[in-house]
């Protein structure tokens, strides 16, 4: 073989080398400070989310109102539930499309808002191929899992609620100024194809088109749910103790913790055991 035959041979066999690699790394996630940085993406959909643990998967919902994100559960959160229990679990966990000082982006779905975050959550489970699994849900994850249970019922082995937010009467209008204030702005600033005029429509919908208990389901939907659940309320005005215990006393299957159970915090690794005895009571057998 003549050396210019060869050197063709050789560059073109570095070109396709290079354009498949070049392939294999835009299929890889992003990675910062050598750290993987997971996305599933669906259509103008952008979901960060980070894994940890293995067994059975365990859906972690992290608190914060529309601003959640998984930073939440190594700082405001009363524990960290991924440290907490991913030698147990394939933990998952995600940041909230659109949160501020998140890394999930998508549009403004304000005909459906709860629904929007609902198809974020189960498609990211069928995302990573999985089909049944348990959850656990603070604060906006309340609502959020009583919503998943409606929508994919025989997907969801068990549920937790700590914490969980809801309708209080005497504070009607809280989520809605909460947010046209501490989320819609920064939202809007940061996104040119966002308005405040679509910030309202959407939060009208989420909070004042069905102001009532849990926001997502009604009291009857929660007589019916077949599904375990374990409830950890507060008392505090997002997190109204009446619509935590009145959904305990409602689901057939329900369990409650201890209450208060973060004050004091000594009480704290009481309530996480609660917790793991009561994810371990319902987890499936593995299959051998």
């Amino acid at each position: 073989m003549d050396s210019t035959r060869r050197k063709l041979l050789t560059g073109a066999a570095a070109t396709a080398a290079a354009a498949a690699a070049s392939r294999a790394f835009a299929q890889q996630p992003i990675r910062q400070g050598g750290a993987a940085r997971p996305f599933y993406e669906k259509g103008s959909v952008r979901i960060y989310y980070e894994e940890a643990g293995s067994g059975f998967p365990l859906l972690l919902i992290a608190g914060g109102g529309l601003n959640a994100t998984i930073s939440f559960f190594t700082g405001s959160a009363p524990f960290n539930a991924i440290d907490e229990f991913k030698n147990e679990y394939r933990c998952i966990a995600m940041d909230l499309r659109n949160a501020q000082g998140g890394q999930s982006s998508g549009p403004l779905e304000v005909d459906r808002p709860w629904d929007a975050y609902a198809d974020d959550q189960l498609g990211l489970m069928d995302h990573l191929g999985i089909k049944e699994f348990m959850v656990m849900g603070f604060c906006i994850g309340g609502p959020f899992i009583w919503n998943l249970l409606r929508r994919a019922p025989t997907r969801i082995v068990a549920a937790v609620l700590a914490q969980p937010s809801g309708f209080r009467p005497e504070a009607p209008d809280l989520f809605y100024q909460t947010n046209m204030t501490g989320w819609g702005p920064a939202l809007v600033a940061r996104r040119p194809d966002i308005t405040m005029a679509m910030v309202d429509k959407f939060l009208t919908r989420m909070y004042r088109s069905n102001p009532d208990f849990v926001f997502t389901v009604t009291r009857d939907f929660v007589r019916s749910c077949q599904t375990p659940i374990l409830v950890l309320p507060d008392d505090i005005p997002a997190h109204p103790y009446a619509v935590a215990m009145e959904s305990a006393m409602l689901a057939p299957r329900a369990e409650v913790s201890v209450f208060p159970w973060k004050e004091p915090k000594e009480r704290i690794p009481l309530a996480v055991r609660q917790i793991r005895s009561f994810l371990r009571a319902h987890r499936p057998a593995a299959k051998g």
